[in-house]
């Protein structure tokens, strides 16, 4: 049985907490307090910690879904959860100010999770405005970053089967590097 540890991150109102309660086959455990900063995103409610939920891919590899808060304020627990993940996934709402520079910040955060695993990029809210296409996020990201393949997709974070699409992506390619990668030398053995 494998097990993936994924982290959903992007700013405020990007949609990680749905995107989580979408895919989660268990009641997600959500930490939400009243959203002070309502200029940024018009919600009541915010994530302070984390939001927590589990899907099963395939019959057996269980993957741990753990949204992050989108406020800076709270960056203590990016460190905390990023050490244990392996994948990420970043949303980050289109009709945003500048959603391009922010999926860049967010990736250039999380960069050692692309390293180590593997990110994607969900761009939510894309139907309610004419804005950025993904082409533009593609090609931010590969002026950026050319050295990282990291696809980028279209999505509502209410839709499972879009939410599906997006973390099956993810963890193919996480499996898929880790398969790839080369194996460790044996250590030297001393001969007498």
């Amino acid at each position: 049985m494998a097990e993936h540890v994924i982290l959903f991150a992007g700013p405020m109102g990007a949609g990680k907490t749905t995107a989580i309660e979408a895919l989660s086959e268990v009641p997600v455990v959500r930490t939400e307090a009243a959203n002070t900063d309502r200029e940024t995103a018009d919600k009541a409610t915010t994530t302070v910690a984390l939001d927590y939920g589990e899907i099963t891919v395939g019959d057996v590899d269980k993957v741990r879904l753990y949204g992050i808060p989108g406020q800076r304020r709270f960056d203590f627990m990016w460190q905390i959860l990023k050490d244990r993940a392996r994948g990420l996934v970043v949303l980050v709402n289109a009709d945003a100010p500048d959603p391009v520079a922010s999926m860049l910040e967010f990736i250039e955060e999380f960069r050692d999770l692309h390293d180590r695993g593997g990110v994607v990029v969900g761009v939510t809210r894309a139907d309610v405005v004419g804005g950025t296409s993904t082409a533009a996020f593609s090609d931010a990201l590969y002026a950026a970053h050319p050295e990282m393949l990291v696809p980028v997709f279209t999505v509502d974070p209410r839709e499972p089967e879009q939410m599906t699409t997006v973390l099956l992506t993810l963890v193919a390619n996480i499996e898929m590097r880790a398969a790839m990668a080369p194996a460790a030398p044996a250590p030297a053995q001393e001969v007498h």
